[in-house]
């Protein structure tokens, strides 16, 4: 899926929550529940610590959850607001197991590359 498929499929998952978030290369999305300053640099910290996957830790471990129309399926990981993007067409196996190994593959991707591709700032605008 093109980058802009993914900011389209992760406004459609995040738009109700208000929240700020950043998408990155591979389909990984840090949700900024507390957004601060820069928030490429913010969700890049949290990602350069959580995103890596450390096989036998709790970063090795994940949770498959099926999005309705069609959207793919989301990975979770050890952080509750770093989470992965699968589309329908990307694991050759569609059984969970095979999603969250193929979605925690690509967190492991973007939590060592740290490409930010998109930034959504949902803060309240300042005058």
């Amino acid at each position: 899926m093109d980058t802009e498929g993914l900011v389209e499929v992760w406004r459609r998952i995040l738009a109700p929550s208000g929240t700020s978030w950043v998408l990155f290369e591979h389909g990984t999305c840090v949700v900024l529940k507390e957004p601060a300053g820069d928030l490429a640099g913010q969700a890049s910290g949290i990602l350069g610590e959580f995103g890596p996957v450390h096989v036998g830790s709790p970063a090795g471990d994940f949770n498959v959850l099926t999005l309705k129309d069609d959207l793919g399926w989301l990975v979770t990981g050890h952080h509750p607001d770093v989470v992965t993007h699968v589309a329908l067409d990307e694991p050759v196996d569609p059984s969970h197991l095979a999603v969250g190994i193929h979605g925690r593959g690509k967190r492991h991707q973007d939590g060592t590359d740290l490409n930010v591709v998109h930034v959504e700032d949902r803060r309240p605008a300042t005058d």
